[in-house]
């Protein structure tokens, strides 16, 4: 599926991760050759040795009153902070907009996954009278959008999409669908996810800690989406322009390289290269973009099942006015995922 993007504009972003907050220390790290991985625990290790992208530095009471950051499972703590963050970067506030035309499309991987194993943990210790009816509500994925929309007073579009390695993308092209359908004038939208002991546990449990969830992280990613006259009426500042998606939902075992080229078919010139999910596995890619610079947060900060849009996001900022970047995302039984930006000018 090959998808043109019209009328639309990036007007902001930000990020939490094991970096810190903002970008910045992720484009830091990136340029150091450093990283904010720190060793897994060796008690949910399984007996693997293994880091992980844990955000350390994170205190949600900075941005969330304490009462209100109690009620939050930590999905919810990163993306309502990221989408404070992201919206004062665009220069949003979304007091004095119609509220109705914001809205979120945010990827989640395993968000909702602590509360509902300490929900249930109630019910198994203690039956119908264990369950905690203040965990509920955070015990499903898209807890962290609907929790963002409540704090920072959105009432437009509300999505959440879990599409493995692939759901920062999804929710992306879906915010992207809204905005030119005419449903909002301004999406927030990328990826969030939390990283746990238990999940650890799990995946030690299944063999996974020396696969796919080697180096897992946590953290939240977002980009703010804006339909381009919107922007210009407000005098916002453009940081950069989606240009097209394609997309492949799914490569058979053994034709990968067609589903490369699939994706690589629009030979438009990139200066930058980002990479996320499993897209450096994947057999041909590695030769066709070989001589681009290229830009790989799960190096520096953990991968996760929603990082790309951190990955976006780093990648925007570290694009010049006019240049030309291409986002490249993989699942390992898709989708795959790959997304043409400009950087951006003032308008």
């Amino acid at each position: 599926m090959n998808v043109p993007l019209t009328d639309i504009v990036i007007t902001g972003y930000s990020a939490v991760t094991s970096a810190g907050i903002g970008l910045e220390p992720v484009l830091e790290l990136i340029r150091s050759g450093r990283d904010a991985l720190t060793p897994v625990p060796a008690e949910h290790a399984g007996g693997n040795s293994g880091r992980w992208g844990k955000a350390l530095g994170f205190k949600a009471t900075d941005f969330i009153p304490p009462l209100k950051a109690r009620k939050l499972d930590r999905c919810s703590q990163f993306a309502v902070a990221a989408a404070g963050l992201a919206l004062k970067d665009a220069g949003v506030d979304s007091s004095t907009l119609p509220p109705e035309r914001i809205g979120i499309a945010l990827g989640c991987g395993f968000g909702g996954v602590a509360n509902s194993a300490e929900f249930l943990a109630g019910y198994f210790a203690a039956g119908v009278e264990g369950m905690s009816p203040i965990l509920f509500p955070n015990t499903v994925s898209n807890a962290a959008a609907s929790n963002v929309s409540i704090e920072h007073g959105l009432k437009g579009p509300n999505v959440t999409q879990v599409q493995r390695f692939c759901s920062a993308e999804s929710a992306f092209m879906m915010a992207c669908r809204f905005i030119m359908e005419g449903r909002a004038d301004i999406m927030l939208t990328g990826g969030v996810d939390d990283l746990t002991p238990l999940m650890l546990s799990g995946f030690a449990a299944v063999g996974q800690l020396r696969g796919y969830a080697g180096a897992f992280g946590e953290g939240c990613g977002l980009l703010v989406l804006e339909r381009a006259g919107h922007a210009v009426g407000r005098g916002a500042l453009v940081k950069g322009i989606p240009n097209a998606i394609r997309t492949v939902g799914l490569l058979l075992p053994g034709r990968e390289r067609e589903g490369v080229d699939l994706l690589l078919e629009d030979s438009a010139a990139s200066e930058l290269v980002s990479l996320s999910g499993t897209a450096t596995l994947l057999p041909g890619l590695n030769e066709r973009v070989a001589g681009i610079p290229s830009l790989d947060t799960a190096r520096v900060i953990g991968r996760s099942l929603a990082m790309g849009g951190t990955a976006m996001a780093a990648m925007l900022a570290s694009l010049g006015p006019g240049q030309h970047g291409l986002h490249l995302a993989a699942s390992p039984e898709g989708p795959y995922y790959a997304i043409r930006f400009s950087g951006g000018l003032s308008v």
